[in-house]
């Protein structure tokens, strides 16, 4: 597994600690549903305009949000050694600012807005209130396993 890290705001601080945290975020998610090892994620640090930006251009939705899950088609790499499974975007900005929110760390809340979006890379949604049961129970069953709990 391979991730990519791209901090593209300088608004808060992204220690290597948390980059570590989130490393097992991934590679739990990917281990939790059974997939091939060798994916590649990309995960993109941004600020609230930026991700505003993107949420204008890919969704037609012109606010801030959290986080932004760009899903890759298993077919386009298929005979790529290391599998692309697609792009996170997070607002640094808004993980902060949820934190507060929902009283706990900011860690947590990346740790969250990360296992979050992997489940959509592999799949996942929650359109429906059965399909919103199943994935949250699957993000707290990897973030209990990692002990990343709300504080």
């Amino acid at each position: 597994m391979s991730l990519v890290i791209d901090n593209r705001q300088d608004k808060i601080e992204i220690k290597d600690e948390l980059i570590g945290i989130l490393e097992k975020v991934v590679v739990a998610s990917l281990e939790y549903e059974a997939l091939n090892p060798n994916y590649e994620v990309s995960l993109s640090f941004v600020d609230n305009d930026e991700i505003q930006s993107l949420n204008k251009l890919y969704r037609g939705k012109d606010y801030a949000t959290d986080v932004l899950s760009f899903p890759m088609e298993d077919d386009e790499f298929a005979n790529v050694e290391e599998i692309l499974l697609g792009d996170i975007v997070i607002s640094v900005e808004k993980a902060v600012e949820q934190a507060k929110e929902y009283k706990h760390s900011f860690e947590r809340e990346m740790a969250f807005l990360t296992v979050h979006s992997m489940f959509h890379l592999m799949g996942y949604d929650h359109m429906d209130k059965e399909e919103e049961k199943e994935m949250r129970a699957k993000e707290e069953a990897i973030l209990n396993k990692l002990g990343i709990e709300r504080k």
